[in-house]
């Protein structure tokens, strides 16, 4: 009900008469006057006049987002048909991703979207450590059920990483694009990693969790990583409210998620994601456990492989995997 509240207030060119809430949710004015008074525990600046009604008086200043950022906040925001409309908030836990999948394993609802304010065992690719600071950044992992072949699921990431720049454009109006397959990139340093995962039966897919980490105000990191990775408020020096960026980026992937599905592959997507890649046109280092070489970045084919053209004129699918692709003379 708190998230509910919050929608129709913030939507809302006046005040919201007590009487609406409680016909709308079907409950009496005590249970309005007491989730009114959570939510300003929370941190909300709500005006009750009587005879009038309730407003919001501040919805993104004057309060620090770490004091609004929980379920009700994001549930609030969310615009979408179904992604993201049942949130699961975390102040920490060891994983988001660990946490969705124990949630697939319960067959809880499509588009449970997992979010913590911490995480003490946040994991990337390889297995690699996520650092993750409270009270600056997003961590969140999306479950899903997508009735598509095993082969496909991996494409998934790289829908989300064109979700999380069409998002971050979308909110902070700055240009970020993608380094292949899946890293979202601003001025040459990353700002987000993705790791999909997903649980089979038999040759089904029983479902897919995608965990996304994006560093949002983040101000200092771990020297290791210093040269090549940043945030958001580090390169913009704006700040906005973390749950509203979250519910721009699960917009934008639920369209995309929907016309991805019709194919099962990229096919329609790919001309949008190659406008967004770093690597297009630009001479990358191709590195595998069998050998290293040089070539020139194409852009993605429908399976989500980047094609490059080697020295000699030749073209050739890259597939992830275990394949290390950066700029000769950077990051990108």
């Amino acid at each position: 009900m708190k998230a509910e509240i919050l929608r129709l207030l913030r939507e809302a060119d006046d005040y919201v008469s007590g009487q609406f809430l409680c016909e709308h949710f079907g409950v009496s004015r005590t249970a309005v006057w007491k989730a009114m008074e959570q939510l300003k525990k929370s941190g909300y600046a709500i005006e009750g006049i009587r005879n009038k009604g309730y407003r919001l008086v501040e919805a993104d200043t004057g309060t620090p987002d770490a004091n609004r950022y929980g379920k009700a906040e994001i549930e609030s925001r969310m615009t979408t048909k179904y992604l993201g409309r049942q949130v699961v908030f975390f102040a920490e836990t060891d994983s988001t991703n660990q946490k969705a999948k124990l949630f697939g394993e319960e067959r809880r609802e499509n588009g449970t979207l997992v979010v913590a304010e911490r995480q003490t065992l946040g994991k990337g690719r390889r297995g690699r450590k996520w650092e993750s600071p409270e009270g600056e950044n997003i961590y969140m992992s999306l479950l899903l059920y997508p009735q598509i072949q095993t082969s496909s699921a991996p494409q998934l990431t790289l829908v989300m990483a064109m979700a999380v720049a069409k998002g971050i454009r979308e909110v902070y109006g700055t240009d970020v694009g993608i380094k292949w397959p899946n890293d979202v990139v601003l001025s040459g340093k990353k700002i987000c990693g993705i790791l999909t995962e997903m649980s089979l039966e038999a040759e089904f897919i029983s479902y897919v969790v995608i965990g996304v980490g994006l560093n949002v105000a983040q101000q200092e990191f771990p020297q290791e990583i210093r040269d090549k990775a940043t945030s958001l408020l580090l390169e913009t020096k704006k700040s906005v409210s973390r749950s509203e960026l979250i519910a721009e980026v699960i917009r934008h992937f639920e369209d995309l998620y929907e016309r991805f599905l019709i194919k099962e592959n990229l096919s329609d997507l790919r001309e949008e994601y190659n406008a967004l890649l770093l690597n297009r046109g630009k001479e990358v280092r191709i590195s595998t456990p069998k050998e290293e070489y040089t070539a020139t970045g194409l852009g993605i084919n429908d399976n989500g492989e980047l094609l490059v053209c080697l020295e000699d004129g030749s073209e050739r699918a890259i597939y992830a995997g275990e394949v290390s692709v950066r700029g000769l003379y950077g990051y990108v």
